[in-house]
């Protein structure tokens, strides 16, 4: 009876041994057991300089660490409220989903730092393009001429020069050919990323228009044409606006086929990085006297940006282009991310952005 006894006894032990090591490997959802994801891992390359979809280049040489080092997660940014009328993302097609086997190229996703600009001051940093000298403290210092009343009359004007660009509806770490990189669907593209920018900036109190043009459908070229007739008609039916923001997304091109997703980290959640690009008058580009004003106005929305969340925005792009930033006083170029970004990580970098915006807007009422 002693020996039956142990043997109940050892089968036992061994059944729960083998039942503990089976279910290691899963975790319990209410519906039921699911394989437990393997770790997510990025490796962290630099690259030198890469082709990029106009209006500006991007470089993974400014990353200096993969998205878990950057400084971004900080407690000390501020809160960002709930707002009931930010648009629902767009939901994934119903399409058979990815595998690593039709991967065109990797994603590499990367905190591109902006601290090592050679043009910085102040939490200013700026990848200066043009032939000009810029004295940064100078240019901080200097008064704006911008005044807004936050009348029911509008003031905020949003635009998209390539409205049909699009990012990814999952996180992963490669991309195939049938990922989408523009969509003519406003739900799943860049007039999506501004009805977020829009509903921010409404919380913080202005009157926004937000444009929902394809100017760059059927063709690319020529976008900024088109876009230079629509901002025009609204700036002559509506004299009241002193803010024209242009929200466009990047991409950003690494050794072969491989690309980066520009990632950090703020209040624990993933935001796409933003960028801020401005022109001015260089060399053989003319008629933009006033450039001054939007390069020190960018200049005080990426100084907010870094101090609320730090390392949300890239390095500005400072170059010798007119983006259509000439045609006001208060004009500035926004990319959101890159194609490689998911939709919720472009979304929560552009309300981010926005609500700096919002908050530095405010002190000029």
């Amino acid at each position: 009876m002693q020996k039956i006894s142990g043997a109940i006894l050892v089968g036992v032990t061994c059944a729960v041994a083998v039942f503990a090591l089976f279910f290691s490997g899963f975790y319990y959802h209410p519906g039921g057991f699911y394989a437990a994801a393997a770790p997510d891992t990025h490796p962290t390359v630099a690259e030198p300089d890469a082709p990029n979809d106009p209006p500006a280049s991007a470089s993974a040489a400014e990353s200096t660490g993969s998205a878990s080092s950057d400084p971004g997660d900080t407690s000390s940014a501020p809160a960002t409220p709930q707002d009931a009328s930010l648009p629902a993302p767009p939901q994934n097609p119903a399409v058979t989903a990815a595998s690593p086997g039709q991967a065109v190229g990797k994603i590499v996703e990367q905190f591109l730092s902006p601290y090592s600009a050679a043009l910085s001051a102040q939490k200013v940093y700026i990848k200066n393009k043009t032939s000009l000298q810029i004295d940064l403290n100078a240019e901080l210092a200097a008064p704006l001429k911008i005044k807004l009343t936050k009348s029911a009359a509008p003031e905020i004007l949003i635009v998209h020069t390539h409205a049909t660009e699009s990012y990814l509806y999952e996180s992963r770490d490669f991309y195939t050919a049938d990922d989408p990189t523009r969509s003519t669907d406003n739900t799943r593209n860049m007039v999506y990323i501004g009805d977020v920018v829009a509903s921010r900036l409404r919380a913080a109190g202005f009157s926004v228009l937000h444009d929902t043009t394809q100017h760059d459908n059927p063709s690319y070229t020529g976008s900024y044409a088109n876009a230079e007739k629509t901002i025009r008609r609204y700036l002559q039916q509506y004299p009241s606006i002193r803010i024209v923001l242009d929200v466009h997304r990047d991409s950003i091109s690494l050794q072969g086929a491989d690309k980066a997703r520009p990632v950090t980290t703020i209040g624990g959640k993933r935001a796409a990085q933003v960028m801020l690009v401005m022109g001015c008058q260089d060399g053989t580009v003319t008629g933009f006297e006033n450039w001054r004003e939007n390069f020190r106005l960018a200049c005080r929305f990426q100084q907010a940006m870094e101090t609320d969340y730090p390392g949300l925005a890239r390095a500005m792009t400072f170059a010798a282009k007119k983006y259509n930033e000439h045609l006001t006083t208060g004009s500035m170029l926004l990319e959101v991310g890159t194609e490689t970004n998911t939709f919720t990580e472009a979304a929560y970098g552009a309300q981010l952005a926005a609500d700096s915006l919002g908050r530095l807007l405010n002190t000029f009422c």
